[in-house]
């Protein structure tokens, strides 16, 4: 379980990051996150593995408080806690396997890993992993060979290779184009089911959050300012979250739900 008690982030140029967050995040949910750029959704997520550190209120995972974790708690932490982001991350140079089985290094430690020494289990893993978002036939090509949406699927791998507790997505479909980003979406949703992986994702797609989400939060200004189930979501409730009109953006084009 993952709760926020009055969470609060000001960054040193005094900006409000996050403002008095209070949540809980149930085991095995799928959490969509929403709101416009600059609403404070990937602050949000990049606490959770201290990415951020917030500077007020408590951060509990597990009824642990992450926020008073010294360096050797968060790297266990981040063995547990896996991370999908925007631009893929991944080590451009290297093969598609060498990318994936990096999701063990929390686990095998920089010296074996740095010697190519996993054990053959983790090498078993990874290649399952790869089979489970169906790119297991790229396993020697080098990373930057393959398409954007190959990439994603890449590091959703490496993600599943870590054998994480909780999944954090930042806007891992914001690059890709709309057929490509279902893909991508239907691969999170699957692991998130079959492993009851508790899943954030932060999107800026409606008709995606709508379609995959179990729960929907919306963030502007670094507040809460909706969280509920998505069956009580409709178009009143983005604009409400958005603080406007969802139409009249259509229109104009370049809207947050194309």
């Amino acid at each position: 379980m993952i709760e926020f008690k009055d969470v609060s982030l000001v960054y040193p140029n005094g900006t409000q990051g996050l403002k008095n967050i209070n949540l809980q995040i149930n085991p095995g949910e799928f959490v969509v996150v929403v709101g416009l750029s600059g609403a404070g959704k990937s602050t949000l997520i990049r606490s959770i593995n201290r990415l951020v550190k917030p500077t007020g209120g408590d951060l509990l995972i597990d009824n642990e408080n992450i926020l008073n974790y010294g360096s050797r708690e968060l790297r266990k932490l981040r063995t547990k806690v896996g991370m999908i982001f925007q631009n893929y991350n991944l080590v451009k140079r290297s093969s598609v396997m060498k990318n994936v089985i990096s999701g063990r290094l929390g686990h095998t430690g920089t010296l074996r890993s740095m010697f190519n020494l996993y054990p053959k289990e983790d090498l078993a893993l990874a290649y399952r992993s790869l089979e489970r978002v169906n790119i297991a036939d790229k396993l020697y090509q080098r990373s930057d060979q393959l398409s954007g949406g190959q990439q994603q699927r890449v590091a959703i791998a490496r993600v599943l290779t870590q054998q994480p507790n909780i999944i954090l997505a930042d806007e891992p479909v914001a690059s890709l184009d709309p057929p490509t980003s279902h893909q991508v979406m239907t691969y999170l949703r699957k692991v998130n089911k079959e492993d009851n992986i508790t899943t954030i994702v932060n999107l800026h797609f409606i008709d995606m959050a709508m379609e995959y989400a179990d729960r929907i939060i919306g963030m502007r200004a670094g507040e809460v300012v909706y969280d509920g189930p998505v069956s009580d979501v409709n178009e009143a409730t983005f604009e409400e979250i958005y603080g406007r009109k969802i139409r009249d953006e259509d229109r104009v084009g370049g809207s947050e739900d194309e």
